[in-house]
């Protein structure tokens, strides 16, 4: 008769088609239980599973259980139901860790480092559109007499603004190049950070096809060009990179093509394989350059 292995919020059983054979009941502590499944989240064995199956061959039907069974798709993992009552575990014990539990993974999220990223773009822009209005307003009111006194404020104001404008590119830099080092390397940390403010994150940058990289930034041109026609965007933010806007107009959108294809490559390692990709990604960009300078 085959065993089963089925683990639950509050224990590990081993089951046969009769019901439960065997179990391992977790604490009924809070802690105790978040902690277990926080490990399963994080596809690890358990010391009660290990402990279970010790001389028995099971079925599993869970990935992380590789080394303790054979996988298969069986439909008794669905229809068999162990119920935490039987073995007093009140409902309210699994709501409260839940919760818990799904408060730590939004703590996570929030502290994820590409996120900080995004909020430091977006601060970066306030600033930036805070700068460009009190240049504005310094500006104009040069045009009349006015006491030094009174525009002094202002002009520490302003430079207060730059100087922070100045740290928070420094600080985007250090994080850019810490945490995809790669994407920085090739088109730069802050035009590298804001295609990832503006995709969202680097998971969903890794996950976008090189054409939309490369309009990204660019999505009101491409909106118009839907609606009205013509022609549509080449490039959106990596316009900024001077291989795209120092190169002569007829180049720019095979050079952007190229440099979108280069960030995706990049983007996919710094998310997925954490291998430096670096090198071997500057040489062939360098080569295709020339091949489309040639044309």
């Amino acid at each position: 008769m085959t065993t089963y292995l089925i683990t639950t919020w509050f224990g590990t059983f081993l089951c046969d088609e009769t019901g439960v054979q065997k179990e391992m009941l977790f604490p009924k502590r809070e802690k105790e239980l978040l902690a277990r499944l926080q490990a399963i989240k994080n596809n690890e064995v358990l010391e009660e599973e290990k402990e279970l199956v010790k001389n028995t061959i099971v079925v599993i039907n869970e990935r992380r259980l590789n080394t303790l069974g054979t996988f298969a798709d069986d439909p008794f993992f669905t229809t068999m139901t162990i119920d935490p009552k039987d073995y007093g575990f009140p409902q309210d014990l699994f709501h409260s860790v839940a919760m818990t539990l799904a408060q730590q993974q939004v703590d996570e999220l929030l502290k994820s480092e590409d996120l900080q990223i995004i909020q430091m773009v977006n601060a970066l822009d306030d600033l930036v559109q805070t700068a460009n209005l009190l240049s504005e307003r310094l500006s104009s009111w040069a045009l009349i007499p006015t006491p030094k006194k009174k525009v002094k404020p202002f002009e520490k104001t302003l430079e207060a603004v730059n100087e922070e404008m100045r740290r928070l590119e420094y600080q985007i830099e250090i994080d850019m190049i810490k945490i995809a080092p790669n994407t920085s390397a090739i088109i730069g940390p802050l035009i590298g950070a804001r295609l990832i403010s503006l995709a969202g994150g680097m998971q969903r940058m890794a996950m976008l096809p090189a054409s939309t990289i490369q309009i990204l930034g660019a999505e009101k041109a491409l909106f118009r060009f839907k609606k009205e026609g013509g022609r549509p965007p080449k490039h959106g933010v990596i316009f900024q990179h001077p291989l795209v806007n120092r190169a002569v107009r007829a180049e720019r959108g095979r050079i952007a093509r190229l440099l979108a294809a280069k960030i995706s490559t990049a983007v996919k390692a710094d998310v997925f394989t954490k291998r430096d990709v670096t090198k071997e990604l500057q040489q062939d960009l360098e080569m295709r350059l020339k091949e489309i300078r040639k044309k």
